[in-house]
């Protein structure tokens, strides 16, 4: 018989070198997102967005699983017997972090080490980046119970593939790996299990080497411009910019400043050092 984990035990952090490495914590579970883990993301969201240690985030999970998405028992059959009040409240508990995390003041990456299906593609999506390992497995296999991809799978499917990958991926049910997921482009790239971690490490400290005002400012762009047209996209990039430049118009000038004057590095090979 497995003992219930206590609330704050269902996420795990570690932080090394500026890297906040955050993992779903219910292995036994195939770190299914209950309200439990759903509350304790948001607290742990809070409380490493604004730190001075921490400059990327990466999501993944402990165990064989990255997340099997929610927990069939604890966020559907128990809330949906206490009524509607409870699977509301469920819902902005679970939609609220992936939320909060899809416009994180750091850079993110979903680390996939294996299993990630219908509700896990909510974070997935809401990560700037996902690597996932060759082996892992994605699946929206909601419709082998008899219901539709929610939680905004439906939309991060229809967002990240072709149409017609993406109706075949929810209509039929069956999983990809991550090379298949990899070419679909629900990730950016898959490789062996045991690679895995060292590419994301990689990436996460290039990502540390940028400057963080101008990463915040870039990973809104991209997700803001999807939706609009070319010139709203363009006046909107304007005042971003400006915007930028308000809270770290020095950092912008030192950049201009080591390429122009100095020519101590070449914006198309590298990043400025933001440390001088």
């Amino acid at each position: 018989m497995t003992t219930e984990r206590l609330e704050e035990d269902t996420v795990a952090v570690t932080i090394e070198d500026g890297i906040a490495w955050v993992s779903f914590n219910r292995p036994e579970k195939r770190n299914c997102m209950s309200p439990k883990l759903n509350r304790q993301m948001m607290r742990v969201l809070d409380d490493l967005e604004f730190r001075d240690d921490v400059g990327v985030l990466v999501l993944t999970g402990e165990g064989t699983a990255w997340s099997a998405g929610m927990d069939l028992k604890e966020y559907f059959r128990e809330n949906e017997a206490k009524g509607l009040g409870a699977v509301r409240n469920a819902q902005r508990e679970s939609y609220g972090w992936w939320r909060r995390l899809r416009w994180y003041q750091k850079p993110t990456i979903a680390m996939v080490n294996g299993w990630c299906f219908g509700g896990g593609y909510g974070p997935l999506f809401a990560c700037d980046l996902a690597f996932a390992a060759e082996e892992a497995q994605f699946g929206l296999s909601e419709i082998n119970w008899g219901i539709l991809p929610g939680g905004g799978a439906s939309k991060v499917i229809a967002e990240l593939v072709s149409f017609r990958r993406a109706m075949y991926h929810a209509m039929m049910g069956e999983n990809i790996d991550g090379k298949t997921a990899a070419e679909w482009g629900l990730v950016n790239e898959a490789l062996p299990l045991s690679n895995l971690k060292a590419r994301v490490t990689e990436v996460a400290k290039v990502l540390l080497g940028k400057n963080p005002v101008a990463l915040k400012a870039t990973k809104d762009a991209i997700r803001r411009v999807r939706e609009m047209t070319y010139d709203n996209a363009e006046d909107f990039l304007v005042r971003a910019q400006e915007a930028a430049n308000s809270f770290d118009n020095e950092g912008r000038k030192e950049g201009i400043r080591q390429f122009i004057d100095e020519k101590s590095y070449k914006p198309g090979l590298g990043a400025y050092d933001k440390n001088r």
